[in-house]
């Protein structure tokens, strides 16, 4: 593909995370381009917490991760794994959460519904661009 090294990343790692966590490649792919977050980026929310790396996880959610060896280090560094955790939590999502797989897929960014809503509607529109591009590969 040629493609610019940070779209590179996020594309081949988003496509094998969605792979080994059983979720729609296109769904990864739309969350990975919805977070559009950098590898070492640090961004401060209004609460003080911080979103960290490609996939912009919260550091209030990394924290309890932290007892599983998980260091905000690991998702703010380049390669796969912030996309694979993600998948990960994705898949937990989809699995367990309420509501119609876009609602589930949301709740990576938001449980409250109003926040879930705007992700959500983003978040479909994203998908039928990467399922039109991975059909077209």
């Amino acid at each position: 593909m040629d493609l610019p090294p940070i779209l590179h990343e996020r594309i081949v790692c988003s496509i094998s995370a969605a792979i080994k966590y059983e979720i729609p490649a296109n769904i990864m792919l739309a969350i990975a381009e919805k977070e559009g977050g950098k590898p070492g980026q640090w961004v401060r929310n209004k609460n003080g917490t911080y979103d960290v790396g490609a996939m912009q996880f919260n550091t209030s959610y990394l924290k309890d991760l932290s007892k599983y060896g998980i260091a905000p280090s690991h998702v703010s560094a380049t390669g796969c794994y912030a996309y694979d955790l993600a998948a990960w939590r994705v898949r937990l999502h989809i699995k367990k959460d309420q509501g119609d797989i876009w609602t589930r897929a949301a709740n990576y960014h938001s449980r409250t519904p109003k926040y879930n809503a705007t992700y959500r509607a983003d978040l479909m529109a994203k998908a039928v661009k990467w399922a039109d591009w991975l059909e077209a590969k």
